[in-house]
């Protein structure tokens, strides 16, 4: 087996728009055999006999330290020609609070050569998927993770290729969410396909060729077998513009509350689902509704379904809660500066927008100066900058005196956290 482990350190182009059919020209670089100094930060890459489904396929991969067991993997699978962007999505803090919450691995892909032959599961690339499960158990020492299930998450051709994996592991998988999903597979699915929570999006003209039919014949196939599955057209957005993470973050959540067992996936439970219009955008109970369900949108909880017609009819998901306060804030004197630090967690709903230093409870500054700590752009859900800048600021001040310094986390909505404050003694 062709694996080598290397750190990252890339940065995120600019969004462009993707062609499922498109072939691009990537070469093979020279793989790099570098020991990363963070043992659940890493990339796995695979060549050779390794990777018959393409010229070679990198996955980066996060996994939370200090877990007993974990429970499920988030898989994130890019579309034609995305891998250019690199692996970035491991990194992303929304992403790793996520996954500590839920016990969870991360693994992202980013796989070269011709998504014609990839985005069939059966053709390689799940059996890569497998080698990649193994690698990272005997890394880790967490074995579970060549057992435990899925969240999945597609976009375009990637969305086709969840829907492969869909039918074929329909046992492994607890949710699956497909971004555009492209190429209108017509597959059959098994009764056990029918109870995994699916939620696909499109945007109508203004996607690619086939994606509105895909999202629209798969709701249809897989509603008629009562399966819960949603459906969102995102009006005046388009293939590679949306704000798909807002709304997949909270649909994963509702599964895993009701799906995730110690021996695998279980059913939802009937009496928690609810009911979706696809188009008034009501919502409804499902026990007790007595009308016609197989035009709606079936979602695991009433939350889900309170996120899901906001989707739908504003195109995002609005954080309502405010995020975590940052800790173990320090702060050191170097000559005429102060240097302080701090450690925060991301906002599961939205990340981290920015943070606020205040002295003696004046603002004195701002991380970054501007812009966004940490965010993701709306093409490929790639996250930038990567990685994270230090939690770090430097106050040209030589206080004679006590002072009280204090940082705040703002979310990517703009809701604020309490104020953790010290008190410095010169």
């Amino acid at each position: 087996m062709v694996v080598a482990l290397m750190v990252i350190c890339c940065q995120c182009a600019q969004p462009r728009y993707e062609n499922p059919d498109e072939k691009p020209d990537i070469k093979d670089p020279e793989p790099q055999e570098i020991t990363t100094p963070v043992d659940s930060l890493f990339q796995i890459t695979l060549k050779d006999e390794d990777c018959n489904f393409a010229d070679w396929a990198e996955y980066g991969v996060y996994v939370p330290t200090g877990k007993q067991r974990i429970k499920a993997i988030l898989i994130l699978q890019h579309g034609c020609g995305m891998e250019q962007f690199g692996l970035t999505r491991h990194y992303d803090l929304q992403y790793q609070a996520f996954a500590r919450k839920w016990d969870l691995a991360v693994i992202e892909t980013a796989i070269h050569g011709t998504c014609g032959l990839w985005g069939y599961p059966e053709k390689g690339s799940a059996a890569g998927l497998e080698k990649v499960l193994a690698k990272i158990a005997v890394k880790t020492g967490h074995y579970e993770i060549t057992v435990v299930p899925w969240l999945l998450w597609g976009h375009s051709a990637g969305g086709f290729w969840t829907l492969g994996m869909l039918r074929d592991y329909p046992d492994r998988i607890l949710a699956a969410v497909c971004y555009s999903a492209a190429w209108d597979p017509d597959y059959a699915y098994t009764e056990t396909a029918a109870e995994v929570p699916l939620l696909l999006r499109h945007s109508g003209v203004d996607d690619c060729p086939s994606c509105a039919a895909t999202a629209y014949h798969t709701f249809a196939k897989l509603r008629a077998m009562d399966a819960p599955v949603s459906i969102v057209f995102n009006k005046g957005q388009n293939h590679n513009l949306c704000f798909l993470r807002t709304m997949a973050i909270p649909f994963w959540e509702a599964a895993l509350k009701q799906r995730l067992a110690p021996s695998g996936v279980k059913p939802l439970d009937r009496s928690k689902t609810w009911l979706g219009d696809t188009t008034t955008f009501e919502i409804f109970k499902e026990a007790g509704f007595s009308g016609d369900k197989s035009r709606m949108a079936r979602l695991p909880d009433e939350e889900s379904a309170k996120a899901w017609k906001e989707f739908a009819t504003t195109n995002v998901v609005t954080d309502k809660t405010p995020p975590p306060a940052p800790y173990d804030v320090v702060v050191k004197q170097y000559g005429e500066v102060l240097e302080i630090t701090w450690k925060a967690n991301a906002d599961i709903e939205s990340g981290i927008g920015c943070f606020n230093i205040y002295k003696d409870g004046v603002p004195v500054g701002r991380v970054p100066e501007a812009g966004e700590y940490q965010s993701y752009d709306f093409n490929g859900d790639n996250t930038y900058p990567v990685p994270a800048p230090s939690m770090k600021f430097r106050l040209i001040e030589k206080p004679s005196k006590s002072i009280r310094i204090g940082v705040e986390v703002t979310n990517r909505d703009g809701l604020k956290s309490s104020v953790t404050e010290i008190k410095y003694k010169p």
